[in-house]
């Protein structure tokens, strides 16, 4: 059973980092925010499986012009908190956190459309010179972006966590073993999206070296990710050394002199 004090510390998490995503950007991945999670749930391994499972899943994507994503940090808080409470494993707790992320995309369009409200009144505000009402404005824009995601992770905390035991009961096998799979499959979903924005033409020859390491030599990722920095700078030393001029009217005579 989770904490009083454990959902406050949660709903405190899902209401900064969206304000920190947009201002600070200290913790601005699932991975940072699966680990906290993980700290307040008393078990930072669980919570960080779950966040860097859910950090494939951004690489090479982000929010342009204004545009919307799912927010799988609030994902990596639920996620976690659930794989915690149900015992079914992170696999089930990564299917279900993504849900939650994709449902965040909807939160955030109505986070935007009221935080145009308070634009207008600050637009307005400055025009009649009313700094201080412009002001209070600005912090009603955090604030709606804060319940934005504070609001849907405390309903969660809240009343989710019996409703969860109660549908775990009552759904099938085949469904939770369906989210497991899901689940196993959504890092590699994260993984091609990252390779359709990368180079990887160019540098498929590394891309099978990891693999090969990976794969067949069962390596560990810190190893792969030593092997990979290796490469790299193999690699850039070749591009950035001046390659030698060779004079081709020069030869060797048989006394070993060179002549034009």
């Amino acid at each position: 059973m989770i904490a009083w004090w454990q959902i406050i510390l949660l709903t405190a998490l899902a209401f900064w980092m969206i304000l920190d995503q947009l201002t600070l950007v200290t913790i601005n991945s699932p991975l940072l925010i699966g680990m906290i999670s993980g700290i307040i749930m008393g078990d930072i391994k669980t919570g960080l499986i779950v966040g860097s499972t859910l950090q494939l899943m951004v690489l090479g994507v982000s929010t342009y012009g204004g545009a919307s994503m799912p927010d799988f940090m609030t994902g990596a808080i639920v996620g976690t908190v659930y794989a915690v409470l149900t015992n079914k494993g992170t696999q089930f707790a990564i299917g279900l956190a993504v849900p939650v992320g994709l449902l965040m995309v909807q939160l955030d369009v109505l986070a935007r459309f009221f935080n145009t409200i308070f634009q207008h009144k600050m637009d307005q505000a400055i025009k009649a010179g009313n700094t201080k009402i412009a002001s209070r404005n600005a912090y009603l824009g955090f604030l709606t972006w804060g319940l934005s995601r504070a609001i849907p992770v405390f309903i969660l905390l809240v009343i989710g966590n019996d409703i969860v035991k109660t549908i775990l009961r009552i759904v099938p096998t085949w469904l939770t073993d369906g989210l497991k799979v899901a689940g196993g499959i959504l890092p590699v979903v994260g993984i091609a999206i990252l390779l359709r924005y990368l180079p990887t033409k160019k540098f498929i020859s590394y891309l099978i070296i990891g693999f090969l390491a990976a794969a067949y030599l069962k390596m560990p990722m810190l190893g792969v990710a030593l092997l990979g920095a290796a490469l790299a700078i193999l690699n850039y030393k070749r591009e950035n050394t001046p390659t030698m001029q060779v004079n081709t009217k020069s030869y060797e005579n048989a006394e070993g002199e060179y002549e034009d």
